[in-house]
């Protein structure tokens, strides 16, 4: 029998090792970013085009290759950072493996040009698909400047995989971000298809914080510092009134290396307990310094996950930290947390008087007018306060045999809303309505979604959106991560009603939102839109227009603590039950649920 084992080529077992490490534009960024730094480069600069896809360039000042130095690093597993076993256990930079440079070169077209210092001609390497095409002798500047052109050229399949240019650019700007924060003492610039989306210049680990998230991050931020035998923590976290929905700007750095720990992250929401609501986040920036014997971080090819060998005691010490942190800045509450505020009596200048109470009577009050309904924070819909409900009900209102429900046999009826029947809110969230079999329960914010996914839909087919101008524009200045994801939707909010238009870096001016917003504010409105689409990207089904509508219409939407009056609830009803599909959101989420008098006897009769 013959021998059917081989040894694989090494252009095949580089485009096997590029799966791993290169797995998207990203991916390269990252690695040649981390080469830039272990370099010991004091300016590093990132240029990318069509998101990476068409060109990643990383220029760096650093030490710089010797020409045998740049042919080797092309080969696996030939790096500068390991000469012993003993080294896996003492690491200190940010790259090790001697993977990332042959990987990425396996699946791309890529240029190298490197000069050490005291040199005077550097070297010129292409390349194309692993296989020098040429080396020469170059002028260059000291350090090295890597050019990558046409990524996964040879793996068309994996190209195809690759997301919108919004989507991977945003995934490049993370990276660079987890890079660039750790290392504020090296000046760090970043260019997308010729515009600037960063200059930061060298500074403190606050100074490069507020430089990437914008000068108001100075007055949110909470230092925190402590330091035991087991780990030094330092850094800072956000106050808890600038929460946000999504978890974009949480930052863990264990010797100067970005990690994702769920564990830990977990012990700054218990810091967090009782300050926050369930769905928000809280921002933090922390950096621990451990002894590397007691981690293990060659657990993945990116090196973003690791193991602690204190896992439980580290748990405990950041939870503590961050608490005692939020305790000394006066955030955590106190024992007079509810107290009554009628009591609060304000202080008087010397020489000023108490004023005299002011009683205000409503003098349009009539106790024997026939019983109003008097509502506040009501909803602005369309509808007359007091109309009766859509006599087309009975056809309108069919629950689906799809609705989640009690049982099997009440997912099975189907029949109208009891004429005449008034409708009720329950705690300001849902809205319950009497039918003969039993009663439904719609949640009131995801119908309001429902209909504004439609509404939306239907203006951006038909290019008829409806624009509320603003009496006063108002000016929003966003982080340059919002503000390239704002500059590629534009075009699509401005079709769906906004008048919105740059002015100046990461500068926009807001001069109309649309009719359906109710007069929000509309850099409320826009901020609250990112986090939704920041949120949604998660949800890889979904096209960049389709994600942007369902974050408009979940920023839009009305809150699960609206009071709301009987006829706005019907109306509500109404326009929920004119959708196309009012049973669910397109992420699957119920908004109707159908509940059986038989569901409710079993209840009551259970021993």
């Amino acid at each position: 029998m013959p021998d059917i084992i081989q040894l694989l080529p090494d252009s095949v077992a580089n485009q096997i090792a590029a799966g791993e490490v290169v797995q998207r534009p990203a991916s390269a960024v990252k690695e040649l970013l981390e080469n830039a730094i272990d370099a010991k480069a004091t300016e590093v600069s990132l240029i990318v085009k069509n998101a990476g896809k068409t060109l990643i360039q990383v220029i760096d000042n650093g030490s710089g290759m010797t020409p045998t130095d740049a042919r080797l690093c092309l080969e696996r597993h030939a790096t500068s950072k390991i000469k012993k076993v003993e080294d896996l256990f003492a690491l200190r930079t940010m790259g090790f493996r001697g993977e990332a440079v042959p990987s990425i070169a396996a699946v791309s077209q890529m240029e190298i040009k490197s000069k050490p210092e005291g040199v005077e001609l550097g070297s010129h390497l292409i390349l194309e698909g692993s296989e020098v095409t040429s080396q020469e002798a170059a002028q260059c500047p000291k350090g090295t400047n890597i050019l990558i052109k046409n990524l996964f050229f040879n793996i068309p399949a994996r190209r195809n995989f690759l997301k919108s240019n919004p989507v991977e650019t945003k995934h490049i700007i993370e990276e660079f971000l987890r890079v660039a924060m750790i290392h504020p003492d090296v000046m760090m610039n970043m260019t997308s298809d010729g515009n600037e989306v960063y200059r930061l210049p060298k500074g403190n680990f606050r100074q490069r914080i507020v430089n990437i998230f914008g000068s108001k991050y100075d007055q949110r931020l909470v230092p925190v510092n402590e330091t035991t035998d087991i780990v030094a923590i330092s850094g800072f976290v956000g106050k808890p009134e600038f929460a946000k929905k999504t978890r974009g700007e949480q930052y863990f750095f264990v010797n100067e290396r970005f990690i994702k720990s769920p564990y830990l992250n977990h012990a700054i929401q218990a810091a967090f307990d009782e300050l926050l609501p369930k769905d928000q986040f809280p921002s933090y920036f922390l950096k621990l310094e451990i002894d590397p014997a007691k981690v293990d971080i060659n657990i993945h090819p990116t090196k973003t996950e690791i193991k602690f060998e204190e896992e439980r005691a580290i748990y405990a010490i950041i939870r503590t930290a961050v608490k005692q942190a939020l305790g000394k800045f006066n955030i955590a509450p106190s024992i007079d947390f509810e107290q009554e505020s009628s009591f609060n009596i304000p202080m008087l200048k010397k020489g000023q008087g108490v004023p005299m109470p002011s009683i205000e009577v409503d003098t349009n009050f009539n106790p024997f007018e026939s019983k109003k309904e008097h509502t506040q924070n009501s909803i602005s819909f369309p509808f007359k306060r007091d109309e009766k409900p859509n006599p087309n009900w009975e056809k309108i209102y069919q629950p689906s045999t799809n609705l989640e429900v009690s049982t099997e046999e009440a997912q099975t009826k189907s029949e109208p809303i009891a004429e005449g029947k008034k409708v009720f809110q329950l705690h300001s969230k849902y809205i319950l309505s009497h039918i003969r079999s039993g009663f439904v329960v719609v949640h009131q914010k995801r119908a309001h979604e429902r209909v504004l996914i439609d509404r939306l839909s239907q203006q951006l087919e038909n290019q008829k959106s409806s624009s509320q101008q603003l009496l006063f524009p108002e000016d929003i200045v966003l982080n340059a991560e919002d503000s390239t994801l704002i500059l590629s939707l534009l075009e699509e909010l401005n079709e769906l009603g906004f008048d919105m238009r740059p002015f100046g870096k990461n500068h926009f001016i807001i001069h109309g939102i649309p009719a359906e917003a109710n007069g929000q504010n509309g850099g409320e409105l826009i901020e609250s839109l990112l986090e939704e689409f920041k949120q949604n990207l998660s949800e890889l089904k979904n096209s960049p227009k389709e994600n942007m509508i369902r974050s408009l219409a979940q920023s839009m939407s009305i809150g699960n603590d609206k009071t709301m009056s009987q006829g706005e609830m019907i109306h509500l009803i109404d326009e929920l039950f004119a959708c196309e599909m009012p049973y669910s959101l397109p992420n699957g989420k119920p908004i109707v649920i159908n509940y059986s008098l038989e569901d409710l006897e079993k209840q009551f009769n259970k021993r």
